[in-house]
């Protein structure tokens, strides 16, 4: 099997670029420009909206987009980091329910909440409105994860999911980033925030020493470290584009 994605560094395609590593699956990647008007007619076919990421799994020509459903398609593709759909007991179909429930409350949830943060100005009138906005937002993303340090308490272990490593770790790490780096001067969670959730940094610490994460945050040209008191910032959200705001 062999795929490819479409990228901008520091974008939700890091997310699919971590599971693809650590499912040693054969991929090539065509970086896409930032600001979305220079994006050209041939990726605006494969998704309309015009955002990352994209994949294409060119064994049968399928065509993707969600973070989300690209991470849930690699797993049942490769029968890794999620369990099966076609589970045989009572057991595994409780933990496909668990694993699907979480890996969208992560995508619908937690990284809507981001967005918000990222990209106040969209969703706003008025100039005054973006500060309240960003701090509900934020608000509602520290219970999120509180929620999440919770439950990575009642089970002690180095995954989200008791069972083990999952497509949800990989983007919770991400989110975890996110939270901390951008907007710029307007990040929702500090260093010292991250503090409260030990859980969580166990579970990151874990994630960032997997050789299929340092791969590929190599290749997104990230380096140092990337989820618990992330400092290396990558390019700027341009007006129509992805990335951090500045203000």
């Amino acid at each position: 099997m062999s795929y490819l994605l479409y990228y901008s560094p520091d974008s939700a395609n890091l997310v699919i670029r971590m599971i693809l590593e650590e499912l040693g699956a054969h991929y090539d990647d065509s970086e896409v420009p930032r600001r979305r008007s220079e994006r050209d007619a041939t990726f605006l076919r494969l998704n309309p909206r015009g955002l990352l990421p994209v994949l294409i799994d060119k064994a049968n020509d399928t065509v993707l987009f969600e973070t989300g459903a690209i991470a849930l398609y690699l797993a049942d593709r490769h029968g890794a980091l999620a369990p099966s759909p076609q589970a045989a007991g009572h057991q595994e179909a409780q933990a496909r329910a668990n694993c699907l429930k979480w890996l969208f409350m992560l995508s619908n949830t937690l990284h809507a909440d981001l967005r918000l943060c990222f990209y106040s100005e969209r969703f706003v009138t008025q100039s005054s409105e973006i500060a309240p906005l960003r701090a509900a937002a934020a608000k509602r993303i520290q219970g999120h994860l509180a929620l999440l340090e919770e439950m990575l308490a009642e089970h002690g272990g180095d995954h989200l999911l008791p069972w083990g490593l999952s497509v949800c770790d990989f983007y919770l790490g991400c989110c975890l980033r996110w939270s901390q780096l951008y907007p710029a001067g307007h990040a929702p969670m500090t260093a010292g925030e991250v503090e409260r959730f030990p859980n969580l940094i166990r579970l990151l610490t874990a994630l960032q020493r997997r050789p299929a994460v340092l791969r590929a945050l190599n290749r997104e040209g990230i380096s140092g470290d990337a989820f618990i008191a992330p400092t290396v910032r990558l390019p700027a959200r341009v007006a129509d584009g992805v990335g951090a705001a500045t203000a």
